[in-house]
């Protein structure tokens, strides 16, 4: 009787393989990627402060940094974070499957990083003005320096963005494009909060 029974559910007599839940490659490289930008701007963030005590303490620094308006660095932070939600929104209608939602909200995202870019290239233009340089003083290289790279970043970004629009465009939308509208955007939001540390650092406890 119990051979019988065996022999009715083989399945039974088999061991279970364990299932291995392996991470999404392409999300455990963004964040390996992005922890390295990570480490790469608290080592300009280092820098700064470490320039700042130096500066404090010979008595110029205060003096470079009252050319920075408060103001208008705000604006430029309020333009950047505010395309970090657009491209929040394209992600989101990738993942229903929208092209035209995706498309719309990339590029206004596209838009609003160009418009930063060049805010950010007039604050340069009005600190240049005013005498603060890379060879004025070592607030003025730290400044350009931690600025510059923020803009090639985001320099980056944009040219990203607009690879995802030029294959949704050229071909029919796949998943494996809302996995980079994913990526991209998740970068992204990477360079808006690095911007938000540059903003308090710069701006605010300059």
């Amino acid at each position: 009787m119990t051979s019988a029974i065996s022999n009715q559910n083989p399945a039974a007599q088999q061991p279970r393989v364990p299932v291995l839940n392996r991470p999404n490659m392409v999300s455990v490289g963004t964040i390996v990627f992005l922890a390295q930008e990570l480490m790469f701007f608290a080592g300009l963030f280092a820098m700064y402060f470490t320039s700042r005590a130096n500066g404090m303490a010979a008595g110029d620094w205060d003096t470079q940094t009252a050319h920075l308006n408060v103001l208008y660095g705000t604006i430029i932070t309020i333009i950047l974070i505010s395309s970090s939600v657009t491209s929040q929104f394209g992600v989101f209608a990738a993942e229903r499957g929208d092209v035209y939602g995706l498309r719309k909200w990339f590029t206004i995202t596209v838009l609003l990083g160009v418009v930063f870019l060049g805010m950010v290239a007039f604050e340069w233009y009005e600190m240049i003005h005013a005498g603060v340089t890379v060879q004025s003083s070592v607030y003025g290289s730290v400044f350009y320096i931690i600025t510059g790279f923020h803009m090639a970043h985001v320099t980056a970004g944009i040219i990203a963005f607009l690879v995802i629009l030029a294959r949704v465009a050229k071909s029919k939308f796949t998943p494996a494009q809302a996995t980079a509208a994913m990526v991209v955007s998740y970068y992204w939001h990477f360079v808006d909060i690095i911007w938000v540390g540059v903003f308090i650092t710069l701006y605010i406890v300059q």
